[in-house]
C-alpha cells in the first residue's frame, strides 16, 4: 500500500484578513504568504533569493486555527492542494491561483515554542474498573 501524501507549503505569513463567513455558514480565512528561495551554486554553496509571494485560503477548522494562532511573521508548514480560477479584467480573464490549507502548524524548524500536551488516557478498561469500584467505608 503506498504512503497517502498531500501537497506542502512552507513560508512565513505576510497578512492575514479577519476571519469571515461563507454563504454556506463555515469559517474562511486569507493570507498573503512568502516562500523564501535560495540558488544552489557550482561551489556548493546557497544564494538567497528574493521571496516569491502567494495567496493561500483556508476553510473551517484550519479558518479558526489560522486566525487563533497565527501572526504575520509566523513561519508555518501547510497541506492542502492548489485551486485555479479565473477573474474577468477589462480585456479579457486572468487565470489566478491560491493554495487551499487543509492543515496548517507552525515550522518547527523556524519556530521556537512550546508543546501543551492533553493529559493520557488510561485504557477503556481501567477507565471501566475505576467507574465500578464501591466506595471505600460501605
Amino acid at each position: 500500500m503506498s504512503i497517502p501524501t498531500q501537497m506542502s507549503l512552507a513560508g512565513f505569513i505576510v497578512s492575514i484578513s479577519d476571519l469571515q463567513r461563507t454563504t454556506g455558514g463555515g469559517d474562511r480565512i486569507r493570507l498573503r504568504v512568502g516562500v523564501e528561495q535560495w540558488r544552489h551554486e557550482a561551489d556548493d554553496t546557497f544564494t538567497k533569493l528574493d521571496p516569491t509571494y502567494h495567496d493561500v485560503v483556508a476553510y473551517d477548522t484550519a479558518a479558526s486555527v489560522i486566525g487563533q494562532r497565527f501572526r504575520p511573521g509566523d513561519f508555518f508548514v501547510a497541506s492542502g492542494y492548489i485551486h485555479e480560477y479565473e477573474i474577468d479584467q477589462r480585456g479579457g480573464s486572468l487565470i489566478k491561483e491560491e493554495f487551499v490549507a487543509r492543515k496548517i502548524g507552525h515550522n518547527a524548524n523556524q519556530t521556537t515554542y512550546v508543546v501543551q500536551r492533553r493529559p493520557p488516557h488510561a485504557p477503556a478498561s481501567a477507565q471501566r474498573a475505576v467507574q465500578h469500584q464501591p466506595a471505600l467505608g460501605m
